[in-house]
Formats: structure tokens, sequence, C-alpha cells
């Protein structure tokens, strides 16, 4: 796959392709707006915290959410009418991982929100790739040297959400105040939690 895969070009892509929706009458600009509002209200990073709390708690959730990230996240109502897959990626205390899209910005937007700027930038989406420690260290991210980094690159099939390792001392805690914990950053892989 070849081509301009910039911020530029692609708002400029979407935007023809709103004009093209209007012009032939398939939508109107009001009811493209609705679409894009209704779509966007239930996107949020508490819904991927929600997730990561009930696996740090129900065991037999985690290893269902590890072997098929979409049926999962739909039996909590995420990813409902979603095409892509959702696969989610377990950090351990030997394995962390980081997710990125190096040709857009490709990410589960109902269970993560809208994406942060620099997860679009360009200087992120090559540089995870090429130097993930340091990247993760620019975030306050300074990971053991034996801890193995595995970058995961989404797509427009499959997106990925990083299941961050439970904090010590949390065993005391109900699900909600778990949850309340987890940040964007942590299931996005630049952040420990």
């Amino acid at each position: 796959m070849s081509g301009d895969h910039s911020d530029a070009t692609i708002a400029q892509r979407v935007r023809r392709l709103e004009t093209l929706l209007e012009e032939k009458g398939v939508l109107s600009g009001a009811q493209l707006d609705e679409t894009v509002d209704a779509y966007l209200s239930g996107a949020s990073p508490a819904n991927g915290a929600r997730v990561v709390a009930r696996a740090w708690t129900d065991p037999d959730y985690r290893s269902r959410l590890l072997a098929d990230g979409t049926a999962a996240v739909r039996e909590l109502g995420f990813m409902e009418g979603s095409y892509q897959r959702l696969r989610v990626v377990e950090n351990t205390p030997g394995t962390h991982n980081v997710i990125v899209c190096t040709l857009c910005s490709c990410y589960p937007l109902r269970l993560l929100g809208p994406s942060p700027s620099w997860y679009k930038s360009e200087a992120y989406r090559s540089r995870v790739v090429r130097e993930p420690r340091a990247v993760l260290a620019e975030f306050g991210l300074d990971l053991p040297a034996g801890t193995e980094i595995t970058v995961w690159d989404s797509s427009a099939e499959t997106r990925y959400m990083v299941l961050p390792r439970r904090p010590e001392g949390t065993a005391g805690l109900r699900e909600e105040q778990l949850a309340a914990l987890v940040t964007r950053k942590a299931l996005i892989g630049t952040a420990a939690v």
C-alpha cells in the first residue's frame, strides 16, 4: 500500500467523502453530524478502564478477553456494530506492550475515547516502532532492562488495547475503584496504569 497518509491528506479525503455523501443525497450535513456525535458520545477511556477492572477481578472474563477481545468487550456493551477485531495484549512482569498505528491513527475509539494528538503524530508513529524503550521513557515509563517490549501495529481491521498489570496493594478494591486507576495511556501502553 502506498500513498500519503499524513493527517492533512486524511482530513482532505474525509472531507471529500462527506461532500460526496451530501452531493449524492445519501446523508445531509446535519445527519452526518448527528451520526458522528452519536458515535462519539459513547467513546471514552472509562470504557476501556471498566474492561480492565473486570479482567482484574474476574479470571474467567480475563481469559475470554485475551482469547477474543471483541466478544468479551461486547459482553459489557462495547463495540456493538463495530466491524473491527479487537485484540487485547497483556502486560506481564517480563513483557510490556504498546500500541501504534504506523499508517494513520487506527485505535479502539469506543474503548479509549478520541485519540490523543501525540498518538496521531508522525514522531510517535515512527519512533515507537524503532526505539520503543526511549519513547516510553519520554512518557515517564522506565522499564527494567530485561523487560521485553512488544509494539503492536493497529490497522483498519484489527485494533489493539493493552491489559495493564494490576497494581500491587489493590486486592481490597472494588471494580469501580480499580477502573478509576486505569488511564488511557495505560490502555495504549505508554504508562503502567
